[in-house]
């Protein structure tokens, strides 16, 4: 069997997602839990299949940027479809303008994304929903803005303008006219300020009609059909700016702390990726008062501790990049072939050791090395010098303060405060490692051997 670089290549992209219930995709997974310090998905699936199944639920889930968030949550959805429960998966990215997000934009995109997928489900008009967004189209075209515009006419849907957004035999869409008002606000600061302030005052009444007129009678309807429920998964609101509102609040601390109570509110099961800047937060103690348990966090796959290897973990890695070239083979098989894609094995090993157990990394420097090799088997010299350009690259904004954060977080596995965070987790120079027993935090491996670090 001859690899196919150009195919390998593209296997790697480390920007892509997998999505489990793709047949080609789930031949990439490595399930890494038993080295991430515990099983999240299983505890996230149960909580919902087995503890609360009639009950809503509300859990945060975090982690670092690029992870393995996506991937799993899209397992996760797999899973519950497979326990006959109706899940909305959805990029709130998608719909929301991730520097100035608030309540109400996260309510209605959640509305949005559940009424598109229930597309073959006929319910009740919801007067009290219809009338809030026909409230919200007059604000958007009232004269305050400057500004008038419409909505475009599309055969079959109702039309959504200043007048009225249903003509009289037309029936109400929620999902077309929550997508008007959505798409026609996300690029504009004035107008999205317009209908927050339309929308803050009734946020309560906002909710409300979400549950009444949309969760509860499509859940019903839906257990009609078989399905045991409703779940919502609302990924990448984790990369909500952390940018201050106007009035001085962090937006991630406003939307997760000070309108927390609204989104544990929705009378369905939903799942919100959180910024994992939270955990560090003084604001902390008052985000876990806002929700029913602690944020499930998902870690680096654990590759070192103690300054030893983890066999396990550096095994399961092996597999992941081994599974890109060679996704029809057993664990066995490719462990065979490692010889046609590295120089040896130890090369895979550091490739291994040196991403930290961080999967997007750890794939971006792998694409970079095919693609600067652009022949098999790639070789340890490139990879040196990948990881020598990558160093550089890290260490160029590092301040004399940082590198003394990251001297104490080598030396005592421990990040505190906000400030840590800021300065060292989110920029990826420092990385959070669980085992069943405990949690801790080291450096970025790729940083080991720069002199600023030495003793």
């Amino acid at each position: 069997m001859t690899v196919d670089l150009r195919k390998f290549f593209q296997a790697t992209n480390p920007s892509k997602t997998l999505v489990i219930a793709n047949t080609e995709d789930r031949k990439y997974y490595i399930d890494f839990s038993s080295v991430r310090g515990g099983k999240i998905i299983e505890e996230l699936k149960d909580n919902i299949t087995f503890f609360s199944p009639d009950d809503p639920t509300c859990v945060l889930f975090t982690g670092h940027i690029g992870c393995g968030k996506s991937t799993e949550l899209l397992r996760l959805k797999t899973e519950l479809e497979q326990e006959e429960f109706h899940v909305v998966y959805f990029e709130s990215s998608e719909d929301l303008e991730m520097a100035d997000v608030d309540i109400g934009d996260v309510l209605l995109a959640i509305a949005c994304r559940i009424s598109q997928s229930l597309d073959k489900i006929i319910l009740e008009e919801p007067s009290r929903l219809k009338n809030l967004l026909q409230g919200a189209w007059k604000v958007l075209n009232s004269e305050v803005t400057g500004i008038k515009f419409k909505a475009p006419e599309i055969p079959g849907i109702p039309k959504i303008g200043d007048v009225s957004i249903t003509s009289e035999n037309e029936k109400f869409s929620i999902a077309f006219g929550i997508g008007e008002i959505t798409t026609t606000v996300k690029n504009d600061a004035m107008l999205r300020e317009k209908l927050n302030q339309y929308l803050g005052p009734q946020k309560t009444q906002l909710l409300e009609a979400i549950n009444q007129e949309l969760l509860e009678p499509a859940i019903a309807k839906l257990k009609q059909l078989g399905k045991k429920g409703l779940v919502v998964i609302v990924d990448n609101l984790d990369r909500i700016d952390s940018r201050q509102k106007a009035w001085g609040r962090p937006q991630q601390e406003y939307l997760f702390v000070d309108q927390g109570e609204y989104l544990t509110k929705l009378n369905c099961h939903v799942v919100y990726t959180m910024p994992l800047a939270l955990k560090f937060s003084n604001d902390y103690g008052n985000l876990t008062q806002r929700f029913s348990e602690e944020p499930k966090v998902l870690p680096m796959v654990l590759v070192q501790q103690d300054g030893k290897d983890c066999k396990a973990g550096i095994s399961l890695l092996q597999q992941m990049v081994l599974a890109r070239a060679f996704p029809d083979l057993d664990e066995k098989q490719r462990l065979e072939k490692i010889s046609e894609i590295f120089d040896s094995p130890q090369t895979l090993e550091r490739l291994c050791l040196v991403s930290g157990g961080h999967v997007r990394d750890l794939l971006r420097l792998l694409n970079a090395w095919i693609k600067k090799e652009r022949q098999l088997p790639l070789s340890r010299q490139t990879l040196e010098d990948i990881i020598r350009v990558r160093c550089s690259e890290m260490i160029i904004p590092i301040s004399d303060d940082e590198w003394e954060l990251l001297r104490q977080v080598r030396q005592r596995k421990k990040v505190s405060g906000d400030q840590g965070y800021q300065k060292l987790i989110r920029s990826r120079l420092v990385f959070e490692y669980r085992n069943s027993n405990e949690f801790w935090f080291d450096i970025n491996p790729i940083l080991a051997e720069a002199k600023e670090l030495q003793p």
